[in-house]
């Protein structure tokens, strides 16, 4: 009889650089802590689900207190940033303790967290109907309540491959390219 070989596991593959060459939008995802205290993280893990009823699906960090807050809380906003906001991007990113305190925004009635007014092109105000823990994030539905447009903001900001671009400049170098093949 053969000699059973032990079964190993085969390293986990580092999905990291897999994903950084998916470029996509930039959120920040807001919410008030119990003690209406602000609180946001930059989340790059957004997707429609549906559109009646109204549903997103965010990917967060399960240990990460911005969700803790918005599960206790039952509700956050979505903020899409602007091409020009990559700095607030890299704030909410950080550990940075005063992010609120050097980022304009407003709470507006009904809100479901804070809108930032001026990094944000578009923001969701959503509520909490679902979510499912995996591995080290959790999948959080929500249904979206309310959408609110700044036109004026500018195109969104993309993040891929470890480095931000600007959707007009994006979409200004397809134009380009579009115009000498044709």
């Amino acid at each position: 009889m053969p000699e059973a070989v032990p079964h190993t596991p085969a390293a986990e593959a580092d999905l990291r650089p897999f994903m950084a060459g998916f470029p996509t939008g930039v959120t920040v995802l807001t919410t008030l802590d119990e003690d209406a205290e602000p609180r946001g993280m930059t989340c790059s893990s957004l997707a429609s689900v549906a559109l009646s009823p109204a549903t997103v699906m965010v990917g967060v960090r399960t240990a990460s207190p911005t969700l803790e807050a918005a599960l206790a809380g039952g509700h956050f906003a979505i903020n899409l940033l602007h091409e020009r906001a990559s700095a607030t991007s890299d704030r909410f990113a950080s550990a940075d303790a005063d992010r609120f305190a050097v980022t304009e925004w407003r709470l507006p009635l009904g809100a479901a967290g804070p809108h930032l007014t001026a990094d944000a092109h578009a923001t969701a105000d959503c509520r909490v109907i679902r979510t499912l823990p995996f591995g080290d994030h959790t999948a959080v539905f929500a249904h979206v309540e309310r959408v609110t447009l700044r036109e004026t903001a500018g195109g969104p900001l993309l993040y891929g491959r470890r480095q931000y671009a600007a959707w007009s400049a994006a979409v200004r170098e397809g134009a380009t390219s579009h115009g000498r093949h044709a």
